[in-house]
């Protein structure tokens, strides 16, 4: 900030020219006070949000400095991510952490000077300067030594209200736009939801005539599984054109193989994916291992493209997480962390993994995972037992086209959100920027030249706030010289 780029009615001086030194004292035992420390601060809202209600007994010894209403708070400790707050009534003369610089207007408009804190401009000045390497933390004299513009006190509170104004605006078009991935969230599940049960195509269904019993029975001939105790009888209706399996009925699965020292070096050295690899929807080639395949292992543990993998052990809510190999690595064996779908004809990959993602978002997979403290088993029996709604091929085909495409309008969507949430943060910090040089309120001063004139001008007030202070800072006790009276 320079005065170059301030209105000439403004001064520049500093936050510590127009505050005051706050007071610190150590909760007594018997005192019940609220503690605000960095964690309670609200980044987005610049709010304190979740203070502690303490008894002075349990006071940690950071809690220190009285806070009072109309202080602004600044974090000292990571400063880059301006944790700041305006301290409202119902936290008058509580306490606060040392972390903070406790910020103590004289003569000037406290949401002026909270404004400031909140600006581009403050935040890389003190960021700047930080200092530690785990816990970077900027200095009390970085935020006192700030220069500030100081337009007259009417004004001050007129770019306060303008910012009230223009910023609640602003923040409600946030909170509108950061709804948005929850409805997208919603409208995908809802999507596979629909393509999985049948009512995606259902207008489709009465242009077509196709019949999955046919090509199922086909499959069972081809690929005959294990009897089953499972009861499909269970399950909600379906299409009439559709069918009720198991997946093992429609595809082959396959628990990967034990990971053993014995298998670490030699020859037949090939690579591998665990559980690490297999993310929601793609395969992460970043962190890839290899161990000893010999051929009858590579024959039985290979993947080939169109595979679907998916996390056999996980933490409860990704357990069953899958994803579809498309020959993303050559010679790519899988370890038994992972269990392997591969269909069979006349079974569609991507419906597939459609419905296992269904089945992911849906919470069946957790239902049947057997679980433990930490983790949670699928289980390769457990799931070639899983319901597998079918419908005919050509449906398959048709679903799969549909969810791509509303799948892909979601995608574009959320693309589009993300740019609009980046031009709201870039605007509220234009909209800081413009007040503090003096550009929100360039017609006002026209309009009110004797309220930034004469005792109403900065220079004035300066003048006012000096003598303030100087009241308000308490006089420094000297001692006397031995021997004088």
């Amino acid at each position: 900030m320079s005065e170059q780029s301030i209105p000439k009615d403004w001064l520049l001086t500093s936050i510590d020219s127009v505050s005051v030194k706050g007071e610190q004292r150590k909760p007594a035992d018997s005192d019940k006070f609220i503690y605000v420390d960095i964690g309670s601060i609200d980044r987005e809202r610049k709010q304190i949000a979740e203070p502690q209600f303490l008894d002075g007994r349990d006071a940690p010894s950071r809690a220190r400095k009285v806070i009072n209403k109309g202080d602004v708070l600044v974090s000292l400790t990571r400063p880059n991510l301006n944790a700041v707050a305006l301290v409202e009534n119902e936290f008058d003369d509580q306490i606060a952490s040392t972390g903070f610089e406790v910020i103590k207007p004289v003569g000037v408009e406290s949401k002026y000077l909270f404004g400031l804190v909140r600006s581009r401009d403050f935040i890389d000045s003190i960021s700047g300067k930080v200092q530690g390497a785990l816990y970077p933390a900027a200095k009390s004299a970085d935020v006192k030594g700030y220069p500030i513009p100081l337009p007259p006190i009417a004004e001050q509170k007129e770019i306060a209200e303008r910012l009230d104004e223009l910023l609640a605006q602003v923040d409600s078009v946030k909170t509108r736009l950061d709804g948005l991935p929850n409805i997208l969230k919603r409208f995908r599940q809802s999507t596979l939801a629909a393509a999985t049960s049948g009512k995606l195509t259902e207008e489709w269904r009465g242009e077509n005539s196709y019949n999955a019993k046919t090509q199922l029975e086909e499959i069972k001939t081809n690929y005959p599984s294990k009897s089953s105790k499972n009861d499909l009888a269970k399950f909600h209706e379906l299409p009439s054109s559709w069918e009720w399996a198991l997946v093992k009925e429609v595809g082959s699965v396959q628990l990967g193989r034990q990971r053993a020292p014995k298998y670490h070096s030699g020859d037949n050295m090939r690579p591998y994916l665990r559980v690490a690899n297999v993310m929601e929807g793609y395969i992460d080639t970043s962190d890839i291992m290899s161990m000893v395949f010999d051929e009858d292992d590579y024959e039985k543990y290979h993947l080939s493209s169109g595979d679907i993998l998916l996390n056999e052990g996980q933490s409860h809510e990704l357990v069953g997480r899958p994803a579809v190999f498309k020959d993303e690595i050559t010679e790519a064996c899988f370890t038994n962390t992972l269990v392997r779908f591969r269909p069979y004809p006349s079974v569609s990959v991507q419906f597939s993994y459609y419905l296992f993602l269904t089945y992911l978002k849906t919470g069946r997979f957790q239902e049947i995972a057997s679980r433990t403290v930490n983790i949670s088993h699928l289980g390769a029996g457990r799931f070639a037992d899983m319901e597998f709604p079918f419908p005919p091929f050509e449906e398959q085909t048709e679903i799969v086209r549909r969810v791509e495409e509303l799948l892909a309008f979601a995608d574009q969507v959320e693309q589009r959100v993300k740019e609009a949430q980046a031009h709201v943060n870039h605007l509220t910090q234009s909209i800081l920027a413009k007040a503090f040089r003096g550009e929100l309120t360039a017609d006002w001063r026209a309009e009110h030249p004797d309220l930034i004139t004469g005792e109403n001008s900065a220079a004035a007030l300066l003048e006012r706030i000096k003598s303030e202070r100087e009241k308000l800072t308490p006089k420094k006790k000297t001692r006397k010289k031995k021997g004088s009276k």
